[in-house]
C-alpha cells in the first residue's frame, strides 16, 4: 500500500469539476484507491473513484487530504493524483 498527503491548492476545493477530474484520473488504474481529509480526524477513507463520495468530504481550500492506493499501479496512482491537486486543476 502507498499513501501520500497533500494540499488543496485551487481555491474552490474539490467541488464537481475538480472532483471529477480527480475521479476520471482515479478510475484509470486497476489499484484501489482511497482519499480523506485529515482536517477532519472523525471522516472516513473514501472510495477516490466515486464522485459521490468524494463530493460528500467537502474538501475545500487548504485541507489536508490523504490518498492511498493498494495495488500493482498503486505508485504511479498515487503520483498521478497527487500532480493533479498540486497542480490546481488548472484553475487559477
Amino acid at each position: 500500500m502507498t499513501t501520500v498527503q497533500t494540499i488543496i491548492k485551487n481555491v474552490s476545493g474539490l467541488h464537481a469539476r475538480p472532483a471529477s477530474d480527480f475521479v476520471g484520473k482515479a478510475k484509470t488504474f486497476q489499484s484501489a484507491i482511497t482519499i480523506r481529509s485529515l482536517d477532519h480526524p472523525s471522516e472516513t477513507a473514501v472510495n477516490a473513484k466515486s464522485i459521490i463520495r468524494l463530493l460528500s468530504l467537502g474538501i475545500v481550500q487548504g485541507t489536508r487530504v490523504e490518498i492511498s492506493a493498494d495495488g500493482s499501479d498503486e505508485q504511479e496512482a498515487a503520483n498521478a493524483l497527487v500532480f493533479l491537486i498540486d497542480s490546481g486543476f488548472g484553475e487559477e
